[in-house]
């Protein structure tokens, strides 16, 4: 398989530092930029099931994350005997409840759509995502109703520890590319998959660095 689809899942500390003197031996721009920001701090989630991370990423979808936050707080408080509810308690709450914690029409139907798919066995669970290609999830979850790729890959960078994913679409990425580079646009998306391919197998860390991209790069 290409090496986009392969199931890799170090994100170690020592992976850090392999990935931070790969990254930085490609040019000077990439050793200046990771010296200035230093050590790799990417952080995972690797204790939620993959139905709860699509749940959560739903909520938090084009909005600030204190308003994201506000949001999940008050769904959460519904459930009061569970740290997280289940798909079927998700279902069983009716939509003008859910309505009041926040979540909009299209939210509400996407989250109800996301919880159907998990009884359904469409999102996995841990376990068996674990044991599955990048490509493979990907694919799969890309046909539920207002899941795209960006929020999978996230689920793949933060729950399941995927170490060689590019969020390609990613504004930051593409942008904090084209201000490592000093380029007067930002690559497209199929741009940024080609340019990419030369950070693998550390793709998650280059990611990582260039949402870290100053507005002003350092001479």
């Amino acid at each position: 398989m290409p090496t986009s689809s392969k199931i890799a899942a170090d994100i170690s500390a020592k992976s850090y530092r392999c990935a931070e003197a790969f990254l930085s031996a490609l040019d000077n721009d990439w050793a200046r930029h990771i010296a200035n920001i230093g050590p790799c701090r990417h952080t995972a989630k690797p204790e939620r099931e993959p139905y709860q991370a699509l749940v959560r990423a739903i909520a938090y979808q084009q909005l600030h994350a204190r308003a994201g936050d506000a949001i999940l707080a008050r769904m959460l408080a519904l459930y009061a005997d569970a740290d997280f509810p289940s798909p079927q308690q998700l279902l069983d709450t009716e939509v003008a409840t859910l309505r009041t914690c926040g979540f909009s029409a299209t939210k509400i139907a996407t989250i109800h759509g996301i919880a159907q798919a998990a009884l359904d066995g469409i999102v996995p669970l841990r376990a068996t995502a674990l044991k599955m290609y990048d490509a493979e999830l990907i694919e799969r979850l890309v046909t539920l109703r207002g899941v795209g790729r960006w929020t999978v890959e996230m689920l793949l960078i933060y729950t399941l520890e995927r170490s060689d994913i590019l969020p390609a679409d990613d504004f930051g990425v593409r942008e904090g590319y084209r201000r490592l580079k000093q380029l007067e646009q930002a690559p497209t998306r199929k741009q940024m998959e080609q340019i990419g391919l030369a950070w693998s197998p550390y793709r998650t860390v280059a990611a990582w660095y260039l949402w870290r991209m100053p507005k002003e790069q350092v001479q």
